[in-house]
């Protein structure tokens, strides 16, 4: 069943619909100045689930307005990596709901700010005479006409709804009574200027082909969209006894799948789903369907989360490029390269699982390497991103981002040669995948990213217009040790095997000043490190090693069991690693809420302050990836950590592509948004960790034991695994 991603009209209307977190809204700020006074809980507008327009929450703003104070909270919208759509529109709207009513007079002034520094004027939410009912919601409306930008803003600096970033609530009249003021559903609307509202299209009907799959824990659900509306939103009813349905949640008009938490195991659970489209209007009920939810053994479990973060790959994956989106909610034609070459792998693994089949595999990768074939390449290499409908190169991260990504493009031919060896049939679809990835494979110059015939390092970039601009060398350790393994491996554009230890593992100035001013410390400065912290040996890394995706990156294809090279057995040095990253969070330095035993995981991510296991690079925020990921290396300690993170946090932090990138129960941040390069490990790793597949796959291709060779990989037996 296809599912709809990423932007959609949703993306484009809504503020706020769920606060996510049970007590405060993250994308939220709230203060006040005595002697007036307004609720907030850690600096945040508290949530509140007695009170929604639509399940499971609303927003509660409870104040009192008195002379000489102030009080202010702002509503904003998700400032996330990867977010680059604008609103719709010309007008807010919001529901409201006051238990004892609210006069005009006694309404809070409301105003409008934008991405680019702009605000407007306040204006007092009710209109003059305008009152709120008691205990009824009530649909306020506020187009922009009615405020005005503030004074003295240039035209650069004017306020745009396309650009909004946030809607102000600040005290109004100081009449020192206490007011509660539910808010839900604020959204941007079309309102109309001169005619009359035209009704376009029909009501929308019922969704059809509802189906729901039990878990553990969870109830997976499906369906598919109304064909004659566009829709806003759905919302989920469940039941107990299959009669009396209670709303629990709803979902973004551009998917059609949701997860619902019904309660401990084991549960029968009936559900039906609404529709609703732009201008309010909800369609009938769906059929109803039932399901049971019950407990699972850790091998159930394994699939489970296998199977849930391998769909961000197929079933979010682009239409034209069947690629991976970068970051979801995102922009949907954002396509990354090196993440898509993980999401290849993950893919791999869910067809030996069964999630899809054989076949429709084989379909996806032809439609991957035919995109490939045509996108733009800068001496054989991919850019960071490209454009998922034309293949073009999108230029993220600035003006010199223009071109070749020698490190992303390690990471798509990591996956791509690991498919290779896998579709191995006798059939023209196969042949032609085998035969393309060869190709790409072979075309990759990796040594025109050497920069010159003589320098001691490869290079991150290189653009047709700006040629070496960037200057970034590959110095380990870090992610980037793939992309020498794969240059000296090239049958066609390698470098030679001495590159490996003058640039990833050199001990040259150049490095060892590039390491310190990474890490900001000596320790590792030269590659090899030696000490121990909290007593666990680190052989290879600055100072306590990195983040823990240093680990997996490289690791998703290449096997480290039972091999060393000079410097170290990499098996050994990612369990140590592992293994600190999980006793420091033990340990608990800096104090932040969750952290323990079975709840650790400090890498890069979405919300991360760093992601290393030191106070200073450690915001409180989990990447569940970092855990997971680690599987092959800590396999009891990653079990705990599945076993925490889903029997007690999924209600939180799972959703519809298996868990979120990350969470901060310190911050309350639970945001469900998923990264492609965080995704696609999780699933890897743990088949790695259960049957050794993609390890087995990758080492097959011919071109990579004459690699270890030249760099003196030797067998170390000690090295081989728990």
């Amino acid at each position: 069943m296809s599912i709809a991603h990423a932007e959609s009209v949703y993306d484009r209307r809504v503020v706020f619909d769920n606060g996510g977190e049970p007590s405060r809204y993250f994308n939220s700020e709230a203060s006040s100045v005595s002697p007036s006074e307004l609720e907030a809980i850690q600096g945040r507008l508290p949530t509140d689930h007695q009170h929604s327009r639509t399940p499971p929450d609303g927003l509660r703003l409870h104040w009192t307005s008195r002379s000489g104070g102030d009080w202010r909270a702002v509503v904003k919208v998700a400032a996330r990596y990867g977010r680059r759509f604008e609103f719709d529109g010309n007008a807010v709207s919001l529901w409201a709901y006051s238990p004892e009513g609210l006069d005009s007079d006694a309404s809070p002034l409301v105003a409008l700010e934008s991405s680019n520094g702009a605000a407007t004027t306040s204006v007092r939410l009710l209109k003059p005479g305008q009152k709120l009912a008691p205990a009824v919601w009530t649909r306020l409306v506020l187009p922009v006409t009615g405020f005005t930008n503030l004074f003295g803003m240039t035209d650069v600096e004017r306020f745009t709804l396309q650009k909004l970033s946030g809607v102000a609530w600040m005290q109004g009249l100081d009449d020192g009574r206490e007011h509660h003021l539910f808010l839900d559903d604020i959204e941007t609307i079309d309102v109309p200027t001169n005619a009359p509202v035209v009704r376009e299209t029909p009501f929308p009907s019922a969704p059809t082909g509802l189906s729901a799959h039990g878990y553990e824990q969870h109830v997976d659900l499906q369906w598919l969209a109304p064909s004659n509306s566009i829709i806003l939103r759905y919302t989920i009813h469940r039941s107990y006894d299959g009669t009396n349905f209670s709303a629990v949640g709803i979902q973004n008009g551009g998917l059609n799948r949701y997860v619902d938490f019904p309660g401990v195991p084991p549960r029968s659970v009936s559900y039906r789903v609404t529709a609703e489209s732009m201008d309010g209007i909800v369609s009938p009920d769906s059929p109803v369907v039932t399901t049971s939810t019950r407990p699972f053994n850790d091998e159930e479990l394994l699939d489970m989360v296998e199977n849930g973060c391998f769909r961000y790959y197929w079933e979010a994956g682009h239409p034209q490029a069947g690629m991976a989106i970068e970051i979801l909610p995102g922009d949907d034609n954002l396509v990354a390269v090196g993440s898509s070459g993980f999401g290849i792998m993950a893919m791999i693994a869910g067809t030996e699982r069964g999630f899809i089949s054989r076949s429709q595999f084989t379909e996806r990768m032809l439609k991957i390497v035919r995109f490939l074939s045509s996108a733009d390449r800068f001496h054989g290499v991919w850019p960071h991103f490209l454009d998922g409908r034309t293949g073009k190169t999108l230029a993220y991260f600035g003006p010199f981002d223009d071109g070749g990504d020698l490190v992303e493009t390690a990471f798509l031919i990591e996956g791509l040669l690991t498919a290779r060896q896998y579709l191995n049939g006798d059939t023209p679809d196969e042949r032609e995948v085998r035969q393309v990835i060869t190709s790409l494979w072979e075309s990759v110059e990796w040594d025109w990213y050497r920069k010159s015939p003589t320098s001691d390092f490869l290079y991150w970039h290189w653009s047709p217009d700006h040629a070496w601009y960037i200057s970034h060398p590959l110095v380990g350790w870090n992610e980037t040790m793939i992309v020498y393994l794969l240059a000296i491996a090239s049958p066609t554009h390698p470098v030679p095997a001495s590159l490996f230890h003058t640039g990833f593992a050199g001990q040259s100035d150049l490095a060892v000043r590039y390491r310190q001013g990474w890490g900001r410390t000596t320790d590792g400065d030269h590659y090899t490190n030696g000490h121990r912290y909290m007593d666990i040996p680190i052989d290879v890394g600055v100072g306590v090693g990195g983040e823990l995706f240093f680990t997996q990156f490289t690791f998703l294809g290449f096997d480290p069991r039972g091999k060393r090279d000079r410097y170290a057995n990499y098996f050994v040095n990612n369990a140590n690693l592992a293994r600190l990253n999980q006793t420091y969070c033990i340990a608990n330095p800096r104090h932040w809420a969750g952290y323990g035993a079975d709840c650790w995981g400090l890498s890069a991510g979405i919300h991360s302050g760093g992601g290393k296991p030191i106070p200073r690079d450690d915001n409180g925020t989990i990447n569940v990836a970092a855990a997971l990921g680690s599987f092959p290396y800590t396999p009891k300690a990653s079990m705990a950590a599945l076993k925490h993170f889903y029997r007690d946090l999924g209600s939180k932090i799972w959703g519809i592509y298996g868990f979120h990138d990350g969470f901060n129960a310190s911050d309350g941040w639970y945001e469900e948004v998923y990264m492609g390069l965080n995704q696609a490990p999780t699933v890897a790793m743990i088949e790695n960790h259960r049957s050794g597949l993609l390890w087995k796959l990758f080492m097959r291709n011919p071109e990579i034991q004459p690699m270890l060779d030249a760099l003196g990989f030797h067998p170390d037996p000690d090295g081989s695994g728990p």
